[in-house]
């Protein structure tokens, strides 16, 4: 490997996880605005598999177009190495970390990644590059839609289904921070000690109870799984309570109508911002919400790591680590 190569994970046809190859690649180089990241950690999230499937998930019509090669990844933790010109923002040494380009690709499992100035944040100085990587994506996944599209300040009961998961664990710390007068964790069985340290209040293994059977006139449910069974939660909020979906899910709009629950779904997106991710860094640097991990693979690993996250049932996130 000369200087102007370096080390990725790319896949060169679509398909299952064996289709990522670790080798080497051509290192970017940061244009203006921009800045050369050596990437110490890269998180994994569902977009990374769709798009290693060629978003078989996603209508043929809505699909993104895409052709291999290509190399996966939005979550990044690292240190600039270079930056593009003098309007990037960021210093030669600085920590960072980012959801990069996203929506979109950003070719985060590597050693090094080109990224917009403006998607980066200062890497809190508590958290390690792999406890940071995990953070973007789930994060602000779950900061920007309670915060900046809600303008959620707290209220009653709040429900967080699938909240053992990425966005699912901070999802909860956030309105338990913001004042909900009671958070209810919905996971299976094994994650309840893990949310209840996390300051759910109730928790609800709905392998044994439905989830509509053990809750009742809640304020806010956050719904981190969708389905097709997804309509089965509308009982659990009172009339004017609130649904987010964080996935794609059968809703049943008419019957939400009826129950009078407001259905927020399939309008929003998350996006790279820095500055979103600067009061999340806050949050995490004096230990108001916690990232937790799942696993942490190697770069050269990735085909496991994606394995380990088809999978589901996943407590935090999954992390890979670039430098050794």
């Amino acid at each position: 490997m000369t200087e102007e190569t370096m080390k990725a994970v790319r896949l060169h046809a679509f398909g299952e996880p064996e289709v990522l190859v670790h080798e080497d690649v051509p290192r970017p180089v940061p244009g203006p605005g921009e800045v050369l990241v050596r990437v110490h950690a890269a998180g994994i999230n569902p977009p990374d598999w769709y798009l290693r499937r060629g978003f078989d998930n996603i209508p043929a019509e809505l699909r993104p177009v895409l052709s291999p090669p290509v190399i996966p990844g939005s979550d990044i933790s690292g240190v600039v190495a270079a930056v593009g010109g003098p309007d990037a923002g960021w210093n030669v040494g600085d920590e960072v970390f980012g959801l990069v380009r996203f929506p979109g690709f950003a070719s985060g499992y590597a050693e090094y990644a080109v990224a917009p100035a403006a998607d980066l944040a200062r890497k809190p100085a508590a958290l390690g590059h792999i406890e940071a990587a995990a953070v973007p994506m789930a994060g602000l996944t779950a900061f920007q839609f309670l915060h900046k599209r809600l303008g959620y300040q707290g209220g009653g009961p709040a429900v967080v289904v699938g909240a053992a998961g990425g966005v699912g664990h901070l999802a909860l710390q956030l309105l338990r921070l913001a004042g909900a007068r009671e958070v209810i964790a919905v996971a299976s069985g094994r994650h309840e000690e893990f949310l209840r340290d996390l300051g759910a209040d109730r928790f609800v293994d709905y392998t044994r109870t439905p989830v509509a059977e053990a809750v009742a006139d809640a304020d806010l449910l956050v719904d981190t799984v969708g389905g097709p069974e997804a309509h089965r939660l509308l009982p659990a909020l009172r009339r004017g309570g609130r649904l987010v979906s964080v996935f794609l899910g059968d809703y049943r709009p008419e019957r939400a109508a009826e129950l009078g629950v407001v259905l927020h779904e399939g309008t929003w997106q998350v996006r790279s911002s820095g500055s979103d991710l600067a009061e999340l860094a806050a949050l995490l640097a004096d230990g108001r919400i916690r990232v937790a991990l799942d696993g942490v693979y190697p770069l050269r690993e990735a085909a496991a790591a994606h394995r380990r996250a088809e999978q589901g049932h996943i407590q935090g996130k999954i992390v890979l680590r670039v430098v050794e």
